[in-house]
């Protein structure tokens, strides 16, 4: 099966659910026959990021590369899958900019900052916490909550499961 190249850009707290909706998503595609990648906001940072903080300015510029290689990668036919906090509807909006409006497919993943802290599965929180980090987004830098993403999932009232359903039925 061919499938359009599209960007599906989850954004959400840390520890929301993105990158295990990733996972899940791109597994969920393999079996349906359709190629696609994985680019995950802590994978990205080790390497063509590696050079950037988490200041306001630094997460443009990491939103910035990352919607430039989406760009590159839906031009040789890939679905491509992004984990990504992007915090504000401005970074957001310039990666849907760089990727092209009928392309990119924002879905927010919703999750209460207290499941977050609770789930917590690199200890971001309980370092950020112990270190009184004021630029830990969702406890010090806020996470504006998307005007109108295309799909949005509640991970806190949804299994991964039925989460994937969702992204697929609307995206078909």
């Amino acid at each position: 099966m061919k499938a359009t190249p599209i960007s599906i850009w989850f954004t959400g707290l840390p520890g929301s659910g993105k990158t295990t909706l990733a996972n899940a998503l791109k597994a969920s595609l393999q079996q349906e026959g359709i190629t696609s990648i994985i680019l995950d906001g802590d994978e990205v940072r080790k390497g063509i990021c590696s050079d950037l903080g988490f200041s306001l300015a630094d997460r443009e510029e990491n939103i910035r590369r990352v919607a430039e290689l989406n760009s590159v990668l839906l031009k040789n036919g890939l679905v491509v899958i992004n984990s990504f906090v992007s915090p504000t509807e401005a970074i957001r909006a310039k990666a849907q900019t760089i990727i092209g409006e009928e392309r990119f497919v924002l879905v927010f993943v919703d999750s209460p900052i207290e499941v977050c802290i609770t789930r917590d599965p690199k200890g971001m929180y309980k370092k950020a916490l112990a270190e009184k980090s004021n630029n830990f987004t969702g406890l010090g830098q806020d996470f504006e909550i998307p005007n109108s993403p295309a799909i949005h999932l509640k991970t806190n009232e949804n299994s991964v499961e039925e989460c994937v359903t969702e992204v697929l039925r609307q995206l078909k």
